[in-house]
């Protein structure tokens, strides 16, 4: 009898590690499966924790061969909409481009996946530094000595982010003609994206920049927490970030897009002319399980889970748990 019990388990044993190695097989076999060229547009202030994520990526699928392009938002659809280029990922600052832009046509569905929040930062020289706080930075940004850069609204959700937390704080410290006062004033330090404005900041050239937190971060840059009422990183306000917008240029000559407040949230999907479907599900799976860290490191911390817009059309292998 005991000599019986022992070869069950003896048996049981051997088909559990038979099992085990056959599902490391079809893992393994699967990875090596996922190779060639993964082509990313992705928004500038996703370059970081992007290039973080592909180092990483890398070891788990070394036959991929990462192809990333920074750029504004609005830039890098248009990269696909206008300019007809092949894309795998397409990852937005502003997960409601997607939705506006690329939905139908471009594209099928939309995760949402990470937050952020707008900052002003500045160096230790920068003019005023030692006095500015949530209360008078307003004023002091509107200084005649001072210098202040943001980038441009129309081809960067930062620029036009940065125009509705102007509206928001003329309505917050009730200061009107805030958001003119500031738009008329140093329109000379404009750039296509945030990121742009780091080499003008760090030369002195500006005291002062609008921009997303994580950026500062990553960067390691000083920076200024803004009331939440204004900063567009608190869902629970949505209503009153609602009740300022702005227009920016659409995807044809003459077209324009009406963006109201809303509080801060990344989107990314794989457009429908994506070549490498495989590699870019790998990429996306690895971004909302392992990345999680990674981007939590950066200050973009994700969604979990992320929202889609139109679920029905996800590939299955994004809806599966980690």
């Amino acid at each position: 009898m005991e000599t019986t019990t022992k070869r069950i388990f003896f048996l049981f044993g051997l088909l559990t590690l038979l099992v085990a190695a056959s599902c490391n097989s079809k893992q393994k076999i699967s990875q090596n499966q996922i190779s060639g060229d993964l082509i990313i547009f992705h928004a500038g202030s996703l370059s970081v924790p992007f290039k973080a994520m592909a180092d990483s990526f890398a070891l788990k699928y070394p036959e991929v061969t990462i192809k990333s392009e920074s750029a504004g938002s609005l830039a890098s659809i248009r990269k696909i909409t206008d300019l007809n280029r092949n894309c795998d990922i397409l990852a937005s600052a502003d997960y409601s481009l997607i939705d506006k832009l690329m939905i139908p046509e471009y594209a099928s569905w939309n995760m949402k996946f990470a937050g952020n929040e707008m900052a002003l930062v500045y160096r230790p020289q920068s003019r005023k530094s030692s006095e500015i706080n949530k209360d008078n930075w307003y004023n002091l940004l509107l200084l005649p000595e001072i210098t202040y850069g943001r980038s441009d609204p129309n081809s960067d959700p930062c620029g036009y982010r940065t125009i509705l937390s102007l509206k928001l704080a003329e309505q917050y410290y009730h200061n009107p003609g805030l958001t003119k006062n500031f738009l008329e004033k140093d329109v000379r330090f404009i750039r296509p994206k945030e990121v742009d404005l780091l080499a003008l900041l760090e030369s002195g050239t500006l005291d002062y920049i609008f921009i997303y937190k994580s950026v500062a971060i990553q960067h390691h840059l000083s920076f200024l927490t803004l009331p939440d009422s204004i900063n567009l990183k608190n869902p629970s306000l949505a209503d009153f970030y609602h009740t300022v917008s702005t227009d920016v240029a659409g995807n044809k000559p003459g077209e324009t897009i009406h963006q109201k407040g809303e509080a801060m949230v990344y989107g990314l999907t794989i457009p429908k002319n994506s070549k490498n479907l495989p590699a870019a599900k790998a990429f996306i799976r690895f971004i909302i399980h392992e990345g999680k860290n990674i981007m939590k490191k950066m200050g973009q911390p994700i969604l979990d889970p992320p929202v889609v817009t139109h679920p029905e059309m996800l590939p299955d292998e994004l809806k599966e748990p980690d």
